[in-house]
Order: structure tokens, then C-alpha cells, then sequence
């Protein structure tokens, strides 16, 4: 086996997402396996390079991990020849200019998503890539998810015939800091920095959307800011001034109508922190995270609506639990390994830039039907 590596400057990996699930769980997790097997006799093996701007905060991570490089000199990296790919987890309102310098390096970008803080930021980002002729992509996780791979075995399959309608549910509380710690940053409620939570979602639903049922043709929302003060990580109290929960309604080709309820204010009873729901003419499907129930046209029971007598059946129960079939490993290091192919084979890899660009826009549209109090229609991108 030869061995091949890849030098990944990691921006924003002192956050909770770039830590745990693009560091530790994918990185480090394919550094623990051996690396990436290439299937040509060739081991891909990743070399984190940890980018941020607080020393500390770097010098620890890589002590707590074993790993030799670190810096907060973020042009100094992007100038270092031996450096291959250009990753961005930082918080929306700093990634545009990191990842036009990264463009102008030279540097395979991969990035979390939103891409930009606006669909016209995203569309340059995407065409200065293009320009220089650079691989690129956007983190599009939840696709790769166990819950929704299910689910995409069962549309692969003809399980729905007809889909004619998804449902989804996400969210959970976040407490407002004051009196238990909030599981989210607070920039995430604020406006002027890039917060929200349709600006943080809805690119997430733009791509499971597109990727399973069809494009979004249009959208009708409403955003809310249920909670208008929150505690900041000093215990000191603030404005909320971003949407904490949306609800939208998205039209899709085809004729499939999508409702997602979206909200960090929402106390969970449901099985999972996200469920979609399928219906269609054949069968339905409910699936979360992980887990996958569906019911097929030959198996529906018969409801009768009487309120006057208690109910006699557990609806759950006359659900068949879609089996795994298979070992599925994170989805964040699933599509970690596919764009390192991408970048080291030349791949096929559509989950780019201009993807990213599909989210931007669906975030930017939802938030204009919010305050206009109409439905707006989505125009299918071209660079």
C-alpha cells in the first residue's frame, strides 16, 4: 500500500460542529481506521492543520488530539504550498472572505453550509471556483443520515408510488441561558451575526427536499421569535432578534406539497429530534435521525373518528420497522471520504457550491415570504 497525504487546512474547529463531527468524527476517525482505502493500492491520509483566532483554544484541541499543527494565521496557511483543501466551519458571517482567499490559494474548498449570508454572495463563491478551476463542495450531512437513507431505499424502490406529501418535524428546546446553560451559541439569536433559525435550516431542507422528492418550486413561511431574551455564554442578558422557529410550506416538482416545522422552542415528543413523514399513494413512511417505520397500501388499518369512546388501538404498532441491511457509518465522514475521492480521483460530486447556492436561496426566499406574508417562487440557479 502506498500512502498519500492530504493536508486539510480546518477553520472554525474549536466550534461544536467543526470539533465533534468534522474533526473527531471524521478526520480523526479515518486517521484511526488507517486512512482512506482508495481501492488502487493507495491509503489517503488526511493531515488536519488547525486554523481559528484563539491560540489557546487551538494549542488545546490539538494537545487533547496528538496532532503537531495549529495557527491562527489564516493567510499564512493558505499560502503553504503543501496545503491541499480549504475547510470552513466558522460562524456564516466570516466564511465569505475566508473562502475567496482560499479561492485565490488555490485551495479545494469544502465548507459548511450556509455557504454565504447571501444567494448573491453564494453564486461568486461558486463561480470564482469555478473560474479557478478548483473542486469544491458544501456539507450537505443529513442526506447521509441512516433514518434518510432508509427512506431513500424506499423511494428508490417504488415503496410510495405516488408521493403526495412530506412532513416534517425538527427541533428541540434550547434553554435561554439564564438559569441552565443553552445548547447553542448565542450569535445563533441574533440577527446582526448572522442568526436564525431559517437562515440555519432551511439550507438543510433545500437539499433533503431536492435530493429525495424534487426541486422546491416555491415557499411560503413564518418566522417567529418566540423567546425575545436569552443569557449569553458571560450569563449576561440579550435581545433575541432572530427567527427561533419557521414554519414553511414547500411546493416541489412533481406536485408533492413538504410542511417543516422548524423551532430551538419546541419541547420534544416524538421519537427522534427530527422525523419526516412520506405519504403516498402505495404506502407511507416516517424517518428520523436513524430509524425508519413505514406502512404499505395492503397493511392500512381502517380508522373510525369517534370522540365519544377511547381509542383502542396503538397507531405506532401497525408500523414495520424498516431494517438497516447494511453497517452505516457517520454522515459527515461519509461525505468527508466521497469529496476526498472527488479531489484525489476525480469523482463525481455534485453536492457543490452552487447546491450550497440552492440553500442561500431558499433561506433568503423564506425570509422575504416571512415578512411579505406571501408565497414566493424559487427560480432554478444556473452560474
Amino acid at each position: 500500500m502506498t500512502r498519500k497525504t492530504v493536508r486539510i487546512a480546518m477553520n472554525g474547529v474549536t466550534g461544536r460542529m467543526g470539533h465533534r463531527q468534522h474533526l473527531v468524527r471524521s478526520i480523526l476517525a479515518l486517521r484511526d481506521q488507517g486512512g482512506l482505502d482508495l481501492g488502487d493500492g493507495t491509503v489517503l491520509w488526511p493531515e488536519p492543520v488547525l486554523v481559528g483566532r484563539r491560540a489557546h483554544a487551538l494549542k488545546a484541541l490539538a494537545d487533547e488530539h496528538g496532532l503537531e499543527h495549529w495557527t491562527t494565521d489564516l493567510d499564512a496557511v493558505l499560502a503553504d504550498d503543501t496545503i491541499d483543501i480549504y475547510f470552513d466551519a466558522q460562524v456564516t458571517s466570516a466564511r465569505e472572505e475566508a473562502v475567496k482567499k482560499a479561492v485565490a490559494a488555490g485551495k479545494h474548498l469544502y465548507i459548511e453550509k450556509p455557504s454565504a449570508t447571501t444567494l448573491e454572495g453564494a453564486l461568486e463563491l461558486a463561480r470564482l471556483a469555478d473560474a479557478a478551476g478548483i473542486k469544491h463542495g458544501v456539507v450537505q450531512d443529513k442526506i447521509f443520515l441512516p433514518g434518510l437513507l432508509k427512506l431513500k431505499r424506499l423511494i428508490d424502490g417504488g415503496f410510495f408510488g405516488r408521493v403526495l406529501s412530506v412532513r416534517g418535524e425538527f427541533g428541540y428546546w434550547v434553554f435561554e441561558g439564564d438559569w441552565q446553560e443553552a445548547q447553542r451559541p448565542s450569535w445563533n439569536y441574533r440577527a446582526e451575526d448572522g442568526g436564525g433559525i431559517i437562515v440555519d435550516m432551511f439550507p438543510h431542507w433545500e437539499y433533503v427536499l431536492h435530493e429525495l422528492f424534487g426541486r422546491v418550486k416555491s415557499v411560503q413561511a413564518l418566522a417567529a421569535t418566540h423567546v425575545p431574551q436569552r443569557w449569553d455564554e458571560q450569563r449576561k442578558p440579550y435581545a433575541a432578534t432572530a427567527d427561533d422557529a419557521a414554519y414553511g410550506i414547500f411546493e416541489l416538482e412533481g406536485g408533492a406539497i413538504a410542511q417543516i416545522n422548524s423551532s430551538w422552542t419546541v419541547r420534544v415528543n416524538r421519537d427522534e429530534l427530527v422525523e419526516f413523514q412520506v405519504d403516498g399513494t402505495e404506502g407511507s413512511a416516517v424517518a428520523g435521525l436513524r430509524n425508519c417505520r413505514a406502512q404499505h397500501r395492503s397493511a392500512t388499518p381502517k380508522p373510525v373518528w369517534n370522540p365519544d369512546i377511547p381509542v383502542a388501538e396503538r397507531f405506532r404498532d401497525q408500523w414495520q420497522e424498516v431494517p438497516d441491511n447494511g453497517e452505516f457509518d457517520n454522515g459527515f465522514k461519509v461525505q468527508w471520504e466521497l469529496f476526498l475521492r472527488h479531489v484525489v480521483l476525480d469523482e463525481p460530486y455534485h453536492w457543490d457550491l452552487l447546491a450550497g447556492a440552492r440553500g442561500v436561496q431558499l433561506a433568503e426566499l423564506g425570509l422575504r415570504s416571512s415578512a411579505e406574508g406571501r408565497r414566493h417562487d424559487v427560480p432554478e440557479l444556473t452560474l
